[in-house]
């Protein structure tokens, strides 16, 4: 039996958003989240246009054996518009920040996107039939004059070209004074939250015009301000409890139970510094740019910028499992903190049996670790190494100095701004998305598709 890293290297199924080979794209073409909904069947993108693309996964055909799992455009919107806050002078970017699917209870999907201030609840559903034979409309849907119907007629449903609608069900708005970095919804399918730098608020699905704060960690004076909150998320199964990270590099757990602001945790979850590496960039590569909760909720996955960490919910002293993402570029932190790019936030991800963990890096790179294994390796999202049905190849990065092998690439040759900062995993099946600048790609295993 091929382990998941094996098999995510044997395959690929490869889909683009920008269909010209080197068009050129804007910097509202650029992907900023991507998230799959709870089935794995629909996959949902935003970008920094406030536009939000949906994918649905194509059904098995009998004439394309090889066409199950390949997914395409079902829908497309505009979730956010760029505005402006008059009392503080300040832009509202229309930019998508995060999209969480809510469970689906009928025939229709919902989902949360958010930007920096404004969370929205779209509904997306389906119609192939449309009303025909009003006594009181005519064809237009014009009302009639009563005068002229002489008799009554049943009105029938007749079938019609598929049309995907997208309304919004809700907008919860004016609730946070910082950028909002997360969202989540609830295992009680009825509450989510919303974290931004400072707060954390909850929401009830059915009320916009209040919500309630559950952790408050604002100093009274922002000069003793030390730390940020930067992402939070619900326990998979206990719908007390949540976790949030922040910009020190700390895990805290929290039950909703124990009190109605949860500033004081139930855990904290902190590994040790060792005083022989501190420079003057530990604080900012520490810093968690990511926290998510395995399928199981034993386990908490954290990214910051040179690791990935597991963390057992019944181990706070340190990580059970720490995995080096890009280890050779410690070298080049200070050439990095001079272009930014060691502010980048690259999120994290789980496979569906949590025995496999995924993450970005720099020149289109991502890596995957398997957990039993204690095997890792580095993957490639571009054109010219994804061709569809193509072999994904393994990639080596070669430390400055250090012996290198034929395809081996040099750490001074990485493309910084090439960046994999958003990847998903399918809840059940290993298929994986991978947003790539302004182009999305999809890799399947090979024992996945022969299955189908």
């Amino acid at each position: 039996m091929l382990s998941p890293i094996q098999v995510l290297c044997s395959d690929i199924t490869t889909l683009s958003l920008e269909p010209e080979p080197f068009a050129s794209y804007t910097e509202a073409d650029i992907i900023s989240t991507v998230e799959f909904n709870h089935t794995g069947e629909l996959l949902a993108t935003g970008d920094k246009g406030g536009r939000v693309v949906i994918f649905q996964r194509e059904p098995e055909s009998k004439t394309e054996p090889f066409s199950q799992g390949e997914y395409n455009v079902y829908s497309t919107f505009q979730s956010h518009e760029p505005e402006f806050d008059y009392l503080k002078s300040l832009e509202i970017e229309e930019k998508i920040n995060k999209i969480r699917w809510l469970p689906q209870q009928n025939a229709a999907h919902f989902l949360l996107s958010t930007n920096d201030k404004t969370i929205k609840l779209w509904k997306v559903s389906e119609r192939d039939k449309r009303p025909e034979g009003y006594n009181l409309k005519d064809e237009e849907g014009r009302i009639k004059d009563v005068s002229t119907v002489t008799s009554l007629q049943v009105p029938v449903l007749k079938p019609m070209d598929l049309m995907v609608e997208v309304s919004p069900r809700r907008v919860f708005a004016n609730a946070h004074t910082y950028h909002v970095n997360s969202i989540s919804v609830n295992s009680d399918d009825e509450t989510y939250m919303s974290a931004d730098d400072l707060r954390i608020n909850l929401w009830h699905l059915d009320i916009t015009d209040r919500s309630f704060n559950i952790v408050d960690i604002k100093p009274a004076n922002m000069e003793d301000l030390t730390e940020v909150i930067t992402a939070a998320e619900f326990h998979p199964h206990h719908c007390n409890l949540f976790v949030y990270s922040s910009s020190k590099g700390t895990l805290r757990l929290c039950d909703m139970r124990e009190a109605a602001l949860c500033d004081k945790h139930s855990k904290l979850f902190e590994e040790p510094e060792d005083p022989s590496a501190r420079s003057f960039f530990s604080e900012i590569i520490s810093s968690v740019s990511d926290v998510k909760f395995s399928h199981s909720g034993r386990y908490l996955l954290t990214r910051d910028y040179l690791t990935a960490k597991v963390w057992d919910l019944n181990m706070e002293s340190k990580p059970l499992e720490t995995y080096q993402v890009h280890d050779y570029l410690r070298s080049k932190l200070c050439s990095l903190y001079e272009n930014d790019c060691i502010f980048d936030k690259f999120e994290c991800a789980w496979n569906g049996s949590d025995s496999v963990i995924m993450t970005g890096a720099y020149n289109n790179f991502f890596r995957m670790f398997d957990r039993n294994t204690k095997r890792d390796v580095t993957l490639e999202a571009s054109r010219e190494s994804s061709k569809p049905r193509a072999v994904l190849k393994p990639r080596r990065v070669c430390a400055a100095g250090g012996k290198r092998r034929k395809d081996d690439i040099s750490v001074d040759s990485l493309d910084f701004t090439k960046k994999i900062l958003h990847t998903a995993w399918h809840p059940t099946e290993n298929i994986i998305a991978i947003a790539a600048t302004n182009n999305l790609y999809i890799f399947q295993d090979k024992l996945n598709s022969e299955m189908h």
